[in-house]
């Protein structure tokens, strides 16, 4: 995903802010405390070239070797072969600065001299690595929530829908219960008396099949009308805002809408329908659950991928981005 253009901390001069065009660094850097002006900076004015007085002599190599005076060749550099500023001549396996990198001031456009219009090192350099630790992705100007808090909101969903299921689905479970009784009872006994045997079982209640179908579907409606009504609204059911955490569309700081919302839930709550084929509904939301500790950088979880969804921490005073002036010093995002 590419930033918009818009004046953010220079990632490796972390003390002083820039203007990123969407494709690279221009203009020249600002100390980060500064407020940055309204739009990009003003072009740099090109140096003027400089002409040999009349009557002076042009420079000439000092050495024998032809080209100019170190030794290089005169004229442009041969494809494929890196020229000044380009790292460390002679150690290709070394990434040194080049025309066009982030971070370099003055040099955001500029393409490889042998290749124009390239930007990034010469084919077959590497390319260099963030210096040190990549910074932690703030959506929208707010840190991911983390594992634990997600956790807690869900144990607290979990209960809540549980609680709904006892009293609307309750008698569906007792009546299934009460189909499967004779069966469960006398198994249990010969359990316990080592009888491994299964003749005279009692059969189980033909209904069973019925009602077992009958809780599944409304425990899962009751799932979805308690979740997606909520998350399409404000990003938040009662347990994440007990948590204080919401989930956001990666692309703009807005309501996930209904047809997001319900793609979100659709990963992790139709699996229910799946749980009398042998808990396999039940292994697809855990695996769905531990997702987020296996995804970097985002901690998104399978259901946020397919929505396209990340999960931020809230400030506990934050105010409401509806009605509170957006100051452009601090714009959304630390580093691009």
């Amino acid at each position: 995903m590419s930033l918009e253009p818009g004046w953010y901390v220079d990632p490796a001069e972390p003390e002083t802010r820039r203007w990123w065009d969407g494709e690279g660094w221009i203009g020249a850097p600002i100390p980060v405390d500064v407020t940055p002006p309204d739009g990009p900076p003003p072009a740099e004015p090109e140096p003027a070239a400089t002409t040999p007085a009349a009557g002076s002599a042009p420079d000439r190599p000092t050495s024998g070797a032809p080209g100019g005076p170190t030794g290089q060749p005169a004229g442009p550099v041969p494809t494929g072969q890196p020229g000044p500023g380009w790292g460390q001549p002679g150690q290709p396996g070394q990434a040194g600065p080049w025309p066009g990198q982030p971070g370099q001031p003055g040099q955001a456009g500029q393409a490889h001299p042998g290749h124009p219009g390239q930007q990034g090192p010469p084919p077959g350099w590497p390319y260099p690595q963030w210096p040190g630790r990549p910074p932690v992705p703030r959506p929208h100007g707010l840190p991911l929530a983390s594992y634990g808090a997600r956790l807690v909101a869900r144990l607290i969903d979990l209960g809540v829908v549980f609680l709904l299921n006892v009293v609307v689905n309750g008698w569906f479970v007792y009546r299934y219960f009460e189909a499967i009784e004779p069966y469960l009872r006398e198994t249990m006994r010969r359990a316990l008396n080592g009888d491994t045997s299964t003749e005279g079982l009692p059969q189980i209640d033909d209904q069973a099949g019925g009602l077992q179908v009958a809780i599944l579907l409304i425990a899962t409606a009751l799932w979805f009308a308690y979740e997606v009504p909520s998350m399409a609204a404000r990003g938040q059911t009662f347990g994440k805002r007990v948590a204080r955490v919401r989930a956001l569309p990666i692309d703009a700081d807005q309501p996930l809408g209904f047809g997001r919302a319900t793609r979100r839930w659709s990963t992790m709550g139709l699996p229910t329908l799946l749980w009398y084929c042998c808990g396999l509904g039940l292994l697809l939301q855990f695996v769905d659950a531990v997702s987020p500790l296996f995804d970097q950088p985002l901690r998104q979880a399978l259901h946020d991928k397919r929505a396209q969804t990340v999960v931020v921490q809230l400030p506990r005073n934050r105010p409401d981005p509806r009605t509170a002036p957006r100051d452009r010093a601090d714009p959304p995002g630390d580093t691009p």
